[in-house]
């Protein structure tokens, strides 16, 4: 069945990246919980979006998919054709300093959000949900010493830029392009989800940069992430405010999405209590000089009645996946 054929109370919503950690979280979301959906996923030509289709009984008919490379404005253009609403979650994420940072990060991210909101106005969709990131948020050395860290605080890209640290970069320059592009020329209306540490079950196959995170503390590492650390956020729940988001009529601006602000040390406790068994790495002292705990943090969110996944589940959830499809190997017990 074609999406054209889809009965009458559907309503057809886009997903840009549809087949990486989030965007096929945000699918299984649309296609289990919100019956009335139907998706036109657009994927990065040539991956892998076999698992999409596994995702529900109905997916084959209520998933139409578009290889469309983000920076290719009418093949974007074709995927929103039709569709209400847009969830633009392609946006290329990497956790090694890239050689190419201008073409490898930059343009996609920025040129791939404007193809996306100049497409949705001109086919007049009505809502564009923009996932962000906390790297639009942090570093911001600026920040008042001892207040949380909320959704009016931008990430300082000059700090960035002398740093080496482009991923940062991109995504403050993305979501600042689109707020700017609804300013000067108005289209659809655009909310941004601003996700901190993404943890859960993987449906892709690859390893992603968030759950490669852990895998390497969980390996040892004694990286802090002193300055791409916020929290952690079960990858559901992403996918689930950023449902919330696009059918709260109200929701506007930006809304962080993290369970608490808390230091990657306190984390890796966390961690190493659950996983005593592997070689965790307990931090002496703070990882992040300076930052404020705050345990609700993401107020803007809770405000519309969304209820987080506590962490644990999201850390347990998440390493069960690495060892089940490869990417750690289970320490044997010593009880």
């Amino acid at each position: 069945m074609s999406s054209h054929q889809a009965t009458t109370d559907s309503e057809l919503v886009c997903v840009t990246g549809a087949n990486g950690f989030i965007g096929s979280w945000l699918v299984h979301t649309l296609l289990h919980h919100h019956p009335r959906y139907t998706v036109h996923a657009t994927v990065f030509p040539g991956s892998d979006y076999s698992h999409l289709l596994t995702l529900h009984p109905d997916a084959h008919s209520r998933i139409k998919i578009f290889p469309a490379d983000i920076l290719d404005a009418a093949a974007i253009s074709t995927a929103i054709s039709g569709c209400s609403g847009v969830f633009h979650v392609a946006s290329p994420c990497t956790l090694d300093d890239p050689t190419d940072p201008e073409n490898s990060l930059l343009r996609p991210a920025v040129q791939g959000t404007l193809n996306v909101l100049e497409a949705a106005k001109r086919t007049q969709a009505r809502r564009v949900v923009l996932t962000s990131s906390i790297s639009a948020m942090v570093p911001n050395p600026n920040w008042p010493p001892n207040k949380p860290f909320d959704e009016d605080s931008w990430t300082d890209v000059e700090f960035c830029k002398n740093w080496g640290k482009w991923y940062p970069v991109s995504k403050t320059a993305a979501e600042k392009a689109a707020w700017k592009f609804v300013e000067q020329h108005g289209g659809a209306e655009v909310v941004a989800v601003l996700p901190s540490t993404c943890l859960g079950q993987l449906l892709q196959k690859e390893l992603n940069a968030s759950s490669a995170v852990l895998q390497k503390v969980m390996r040892g590492s004694r990286d802090t992430q002193e300055h791409h650390w916020l929290g952690a956020v079960h990858v559901r729940d992403v996918a689930r405010a950023q449902v919330l988001i696009y059918e709260t009529p109200s929701a506007a601006a930006r809304y962080l999405c993290t369970n608490g602000i808390y230091q990657f040390s306190s984390f890796a406790k966390i961690l190493s209590e659950l996983y005593p068994d592997f070689p965790i790495y307990r931090f002496p002292e703070e990882t992040q000089p300076g930052l404020t705990p705050c345990k609700d943090a993401a107020k803007r969110l809770t405000d519309l009645g969304f209820v987080f996944t506590p962490v644990e589940d999201a850390v347990q959830e998440a390493v069960e996946s690495l060892i089940d499809k490869g990417f750690l190997q289970r320490i044997p017990s010593h009880n």
